[in-house]
């Protein structure tokens, strides 16, 4: 009974110690060892091992609401440098999240859909979707619809703005979709993390030579509103959509005046709504429903 005892007392001294010195306690607990004094002999007994190393799951946690706003905040809308050819297609193009880039299936892309973006290209991130396990990047507008970077680029001389800048990436095209794949749950990150995985094929840190951001060249309340996702009456189309993204719905229709309208609709109740409603290209009503 003295030796049961002991022994108990000894792993509840050990499991109540640091973990930092776990490996002092995986050293055998033997009868008749200095540690603990002199004890009966009671013949062979097998060895007792303690260990007080913690158990994890290896889990890391979702991706939290507060990042997915972090993140479009900070990554849609922004302009990147091409370091590898992204490919065409309204699938996308997959990327697996912690492994080396497959380089033929990279090239087996680009002959069976086309080139959207040359390396030393200028493009800008124009929507971030969330899935289960991954995170879908649209560059330029995605494979489903045309853009041209030289309306969102120009050149500043002095005091004044000058035409939009001619770059190498420039032409209008169909976008490119890049897909992170993680193979799990997307865990949580930062906007920096998101930027890291796309590294590959994208460097958010190049400066665009003689190229001003075209956000800082709109006026300071709709550069504001965009900035807070919010929709102005006044702004144009490429402005609503750099705020909030594709609508998820667009309804044309004639008001009473007889002129033309088209709705932008985002969200649908019982949530929170939005309508923005243009004429021509210009938002003349927005209107908000919780």
């Amino acid at each position: 009974m003295h030796y049961r005892t002991t022994i108990v007392l000894a792993a509840a001294l050990a499991l109540s110690a640091d973990t930092s010195d776990v490996n002092r306690y995986r050293t055998p607990v033997l009868a008749g060892s200095p540690t603990l004094g002199s004890l009966p002999d009671l013949g062979p007994m097998p060895e007792i091992y303690v260990s007080v190393v913690q158990q994890t799951s290896g889990k890391q946690a979702p991706l939290q609401p507060q990042s997915r706003l972090e993140i479009i905040r900070y990554v849609s809308g922004e302009f990147a440098k091409v370091m590898k050819p992204i490919p065409a297609g309204k699938k996308g193009f997959k990327v697996e999240v912690g492994k080396k880039l497959d380089e033929n299936e990279l090239k087996t892309a680009l002959r069976s859909h086309g080139l959207a973006a040359n390396p030393g290209d200028t493009v800008q991130v124009t929507g971030i979707e969330f899935r289960n396990k991954e995170i879908v990047v649209e560059i330029n507008g995605g494979g489903k619809s045309s853009f041209n970077i030289r309306d969102h680029l120009q050149v500043g001389v002095g005091q004044t703005m000058q035409a939009p800048l001619e770059t190498s990436g420039a032409h209008k095209n169909n976008g490119g979709t890049l897909v992170l794949d993680f193979g799990r749950s997307v865990p949580d990150m930062s906007a920096d993390d998101l930027m890291t995985d796309l590294q590959v094929f994208l460097d958010f840190t190049k400066e665009h030579s003689g190229a001003v951001n075209w956000l800082d060249t709109l006026p300071p309340q709709f550069k504001e509103a965009i900035q807070d996702h919010q929709a102005l009456e006044g702004m144009n189309h490429d402005m609503v959509l750099a705020a909030l993204g594709r609508p998820g719905h667009k309804v044309r229709e004639r008001d009473p005046d007889g002129s033309e309208t088209e709705d932008w609709i985002y969200g649908s109740p019982p949530a929170r709504t939005t309508f923005v409603t243009f004429i021509g290209d210009k938002v003349v009503r927005v209107k908000e429903f919780d």
